[in-house]
């Protein structure tokens, strides 16, 4: 049973204690687990039905928690300071000492972060001592809830528990701005005009509609396979490995690779979304060390969360640009 609660403190314990907890934010109802934990952060994943790893946003009491997870550089503080709290995201480069798990930023080196406008939600965060990814608290592909009647309706039974912060005052999705590289990116419009953010920082650029012209040279979430694929060649669907290869297992491990690293043993696919972003980078870094020609990948069947790990693993092996 999902049970609906009044007190940010209970819901900041649930969190804690690796549940997902639905609160409300002053654009929609946002759907949270401990960004920490790689258990809580797929669990969201499953209990939307969301078909593929997209990054997460991850939600801060005020700025100098988030910065403390990104690098920030003079635009992004000058914009943190203008519209946070509120309805705009940043996209900003991981720090090397990042605490957030990978799957919440689907394996890529750079982290969506924001602060969001709603004294419930602020409590939750300060009360809850982690940074909180949430996306929307709907199913995927539904429309985004924002009240807590949507999100039962939803996820009744899926989730531990909603926070009731009654109706949402912006309703629509924060802006998203990608400034992990040289120019300011627009990757979705929302609740701040980007005419507004360019009265601070200058021009933004609007990424390329998909299907007008070749893909963007964006750190963009999930646009570009680059950001999946290891440096190290990555072969699907390995019935058998060399000895020259690195060994991404599901189950038990073929014999004969030179290393291994598991996604898990139980072939719980839940359990290997999880690991699988620091899997695949353990065996990259580790491959090319020993020298080794590149990494094969065993199956990974079923349905939940397999379809989205088959995904990501066929973007990082797909031929390189």
């Amino acid at each position: 049973m999902t049970a609906l609660l009044d007190d940010a403190l209970d819901a900041a314990a649930l969190l804690r204690a690796g549940a997902l907890v639905a609160f409300p934010t002053e654009t929609v109802y946002g759907l949270g687990a401990d960004a920490r934990n790689g258990a809580a952060v797929a669990a969201i994943f499953e209990a939307k039905g969301r078909p593929h790893f997209n990054p997460l946003i991850c939600h801060f009491p005020d700025a100098e928690a988030a910065f403390a997870e990104v690098r920030a550089d003079d635009r992004a503080r000058a914009l943190a300071a203008a519209f946070w709290p509120g309805p705009l995201t940043l996209v900003l480069p991981r720090r090397a000492d990042c605490r957030v798990d990978l799957l919440a930023g689907a394996g890529l080196d750079t982290l969506a972060v924001r602060v969001p406008d709603h004294a419930l939600a602020l409590a939750v965060l300060r009360a809850a001592g982690t940074p909180v990814a949430a996306p929307s608290a709907n199913r995927s592909g539904r429309v985004s809830p924002t009240t807590p009647a949507h999100v039962m309706e939803e996820l009744e039974g899926r989730i531990a528990a909603i926070l009731d912060g009654g109706e949402c005052a912006v309703g629509v999705e924060s802006t998203v701005l990608d400034l992990s590289g040289g120019k300011a990116v627009l990757l979705r419009p929302g609740g701040v005009p980007v005419e507004a953010i360019e009265a601070i920082i200058g021009p933004v650029g609007r990424p390329i509609p998909p299907g007008a012209g070749p893909a963007p040279t964006l750190r963009s979430p999930g646009l570009l396979l680059s950001h999946y694929a290891p440096t190290l060649p990555l072969r699907l669907d390995a019935t058998e490995v060399a000895a020259d290869e690195a060994l991404l297992a599901f189950g038990p491990p073929l014999p004969g690779a030179a290393l291994v690293a598991q996604l898990s043993e139980a072939r719980d696919a839940t359990e290997a979304a999880r690991n699988l972003f620091g899997a695949l980078r353990r065996l990259d870094a580790e491959g090319q060390r020993l020298g080794l020609r590149g990494i094969a990948a065993m199956p990974v069947p079923g349905e939940g969360l397999a379809p989205a790990i088959r995904d990501r693993l066929a973007r990082a092996a797909a031929p390189r640009g």
